[in-house]
């Protein structure tokens, strides 16, 4: 009856919901894409308007435009962005009709000096947006880089909230949650190791990236299957009209990708494209490090990588688009005397978007799968840990616009497979083989009354494997004070039924296994009372202020809290077959943002400053998490220089105090009586060295961890569409001993990785 209630509701108000919005629709809809007429780019945060501009918007990451609410009659349609010209186009329209218009705009041949326009700040007046923050392939290329290389990890660590723990075996940590409880995604494909071994590094190829979105906190319905943080990564179409080549070369890596049209796209016809991009990265660090890097500990720089990614992009006269990727990124590391590791991701999918003729409704849609295997073996294990996820995802999510309004409901089907083998220092082994699936549905409106922008959401997880229903409301409210001042708040309930296999004691966290949520009883933490369900869940709230100090300054200052009502661990330790696998405990964490962003067309300076305190609760004691870092600042300033602007010098710094461990107390002669036999003499045998921590768990803070970094570049252009890059940079300029693990057996204290140079080049073609 339950179950009936709540589809009966979750329908009722859909349908409501779609019956207000159509009711607006007495008038037109222009709609439509633009792009740029020389590469078939899309132009994203340009100004689309009609006659005096009283009506119109703004295009989107994929160039899309929606004017509803048009008057019958004819009208002028107008472009106008930085770097373009202008452009208009006459347009009748009858009422009730629906136009859909794609607009080809030419590069100015005018370069403008002056303040830069940026579209985000119109975005941020009729967007909630609350702990979203948008990034461009432009910005991440903006941070100094690593051997000469751009990379999204690079750049994550730079953003408020965010907290990575290490160059090597890194992790990421975003306002209290753990790896587990980030949903990656890559073109709408969940990605469930983003990051190789070596810090620097992300599986993501930079000049693939269209659009990143990290949502810290607080996001609406439209998302779900994680109760903490969401990072979108959307990668870009291949050149439409010419052929195209980027080939780099650093100490840390080579990459190749190669790009262009299978039928070129027609300005002056249909405007339909089919267009392909390769690309290709494989690490060289381990070779160069031993000829360049011999003041590396060890000699070497133990990492190994490749990343593959192809896309094929079909784009339609009308704007509809269908786009179908494959991807396989691999990764290895040894560490001398401490563990060897590897995995491997394979998957794949399609995305499409459709611009149905006549209907003022889109409809997105995604199919994917993906394929992730691990394994690790440490020298103190008698066995390596292995781990697997597969599965696939569908999602269909439609879209309507109304003059000051905007209604998306969709629903969504994940399956995936998980498998698990790891022998505790017990001689335990724990195994789980599991199928589980997830439906979902979700409905999300927005509208504006006046100065005030309401977006309520509603989402609803079915977990077939649990038998559970879970309903999530969700909230989104922004109100524009002044011009340049907004106030801002969000907040909902989320659930997950996948956890990870991490423990907080290992020296180097680089193993993640992944495990779906526990069928078998589990119970509240440190108790014999029966968990209320059999998910991880917790909610946020997040409050903001957005004040732009200038036509060129931004400052955004955001307060959350995320309540994590239970976390689900595997019981590592379990010494008998007879106790649970898993074991609960509930997590708070909260804090403070400021970030202050400037903005010209020769600056680019990005600072932020986050206080944070994470916590979580076993049901014996409240500790802070091995990622507990209560202060965090970041520095970063780019400045392009030269008459033509191609110099461009870049530095980034970043402080934060110590992360949280568990003291040694003492130690002892470790005999395990279960090996040796009954006949053994204990009184000669020498014993492993056993280890005594301190009762109170994470109660000694590791030494603060700053860093800077510096790289110029230098950008040689020989004709119209063939330049070089070249990039010297230093990561770790003033040589920071930061410490990266400290070996209590025997005494020894291992750091980050230390001072290293680097010299890159980039050929584009």
């Amino acid at each position: 009856m339950l179950t009936k209630s709540i589809k009966t509701i979750f329908l009722t108000g859909l349908f409501i919901f779609i019956g207000l919005f159509l009711a607006q629709a007495q008038n037109g809809t222009i709609r439509g894409k633009v792009f740029d007429e020389e590469s078939g780019v899309p132009i994203a945060y340009a100004s689309i308007f009609l006659d005096d501009g009283s009506q119109g918007g703004m295009t989107d990451e994929d160039g899309f435009f929606n004017i509803p609410d048009v008057p019958a009659g004819d009208h002028v349609l107008s472009f106008s962005f930085l770097g373009y010209d202008s452009l208009g186009v006459s347009i009748t329209i009858k009422s009730g009709q629906v136009i859909t218009k794609t607009l080809y705009a030419k590069p100015s041949s005018i370069q403008i000096k002056g303040v830069v326009v940026s579209g985000k700040k119109q975005l941020n007046k009729k967007k909630v947006m609350v702990s979203t923050i948008k990034l461009s392939q432009k910005q991440l290329k903006a941070l100094p880089s690593t051997g000469g290389e751009a990379d999204i990890a690079q750049y994550l660590p730079v953003l408020p909230g965010v907290i990575f723990s290490g160059d090597q075996g890194g992790q990421l940590y975003i306002r209290g949650g753990s790896p587990i409880q980030n949903m990656i995604l890559l073109d709408g494909v969940p990605i469930y190791n983003p990051f190789h071994s070596i810090g620097f590094f992300s599986v993501f190829e930079t000049e693939t990236i269209q659009s990143v979105d990290v949502l810290t906190g607080g996001f609406n319905a439209e998302y779900g299957g994680r109760i903490s943080a969401i990072v979108d990564i959307k990668t870009r179409e291949g050149n439409k009209k010419r052929h195209g080549l980027t080939a780099a070369i650093n100490p840390f890596v080579g990459k190749l990708l190669l790009e262009g049209p299978i039928s070129k796209l027609k300005t002056d016809g249909n405007g339909g494209s089919i267009s392909y991009m390769l690309t290709a990265k494989h690490s060289i660090i381990d070779q160069t490090s031993k000829q360049i890097y011999t003041h590396v500990p060890g000699g070497e720089i133990p990492f190994k990588f490749d990343d593959i990614f192809g896309k094929v992009s079909l784009v339609s006269g009308s704007g509809s688009k269908f786009d179908f990727f494959g991807f396989n990124f691999q990764d290895k590391v040894a560490f001398n005397d401490l563990a060897n590791y590897e995995w491997n991701t394979l998957g794949g999918g399609m995305n499409f978007n459709l611009l149905p003729k006549g209907s003022p409704t889109i409809i997105t849609g995604r199919i994917g799968f993906s394929d992730y295997q691990s394994v690790t073996s440490n020298v103190n294990d008698s066995a390596p840990r292995s781990s697997g996820i597969s599965g696939f995802n569908f999602d269909l999510k439609f879209t309507s616009f109304g003059k000051k309004s905007e209604v998306n409901y969709g629903l969504g089907v994940n399956g995936f497979k998980t498998t698990f083998n790891f022998l505790n220092r017990f001689g335990i082994t724990i195994d789980q083989q599991e199928n589980t699936t997830e439906i979902n549905s979700f409905v999300k409106y927005k509208h504006q009354f006046g100065n005030l922008i309401v977006e309520p959401g509603v989402r609803i997880n079915f977990y077939a494997s649990l038998n559970t229903f879970s309903p999530e409301g969700r909230l989104g409210l922004k109100y524009n004070l002044t011009d340049y001042l907004r106030l801002k708040l969000a907040g909902g309930i989320y659930s997950q039924n996948l956890t990870s296999t991490v423990n907080d004691r290992d020296i180097v966290n680089l193993f993640v296994g992944f495990l779906s949520g526990p069928e078998q009883i589990i119970y509240k933490p440190n108790s014999t009372e029966k968990a209320d369900h059999h998910l991880q869940k917790a909610w946020h709230a997040i409050g903001g202020l957005e004040i732009d100090l200038g036509d060129n300054i931004e400052l955004n200052v955001e307060p959350y809290l995320k309540d994590f009502t239970q976390l689900i661990n595997l019981n590592r330790n379990k010494q008998t077959v007879q106790e649970p696998e898993f074991v609960t405990e509930t997590g708070l964490a909260k804090g403070l943002d400021f970030s202050l962003k400037y903005q010209s067309p020769s600056w680019y300076i990005w600072s932020t400053y986050s206080l944070g305190k994470v916590t979580r609760n076993d049901g014996l004691q409240t500790y802070a998490t091995n990622f507990d870092r209560r202060h965090n600042v970041n520095f970063l300033a780019t400045y392009s220089f030269g008459h033509d602007k191609s110099w461009e010098a870049s530095m980034r710094w970043n402080f934060g105090t110590g992360f949280p461990f568990t003291r040694t107390q003492g130690f002892y002669q470790l005999i395990d009586i279960n090996k040796q036999g009954i006949d053994f003499d204990y009184l000669k045998t020498n014993g492993d060295l056993g280890i005594i921590y301190s009762s109170q768990r994470n109660d000694g803070r590791l030494p603060t961890y700053h860093r800077l970094d510096l790289s110029i570049k230098k950008t040689i252009k020989f004709m119209k569409h063939a330049s070089l890059d070249i990039t010297a940079g230093v990561t770790n300029v003033y040589n920071r001993q930061n410490i990266f693990y400290f070996d209590r057996v025997q005494y020894k204290r291992v750091n980050q990785l230390p001072v290293l140079p680097s010299l890159g080049m980039v050929l584009k073609l």
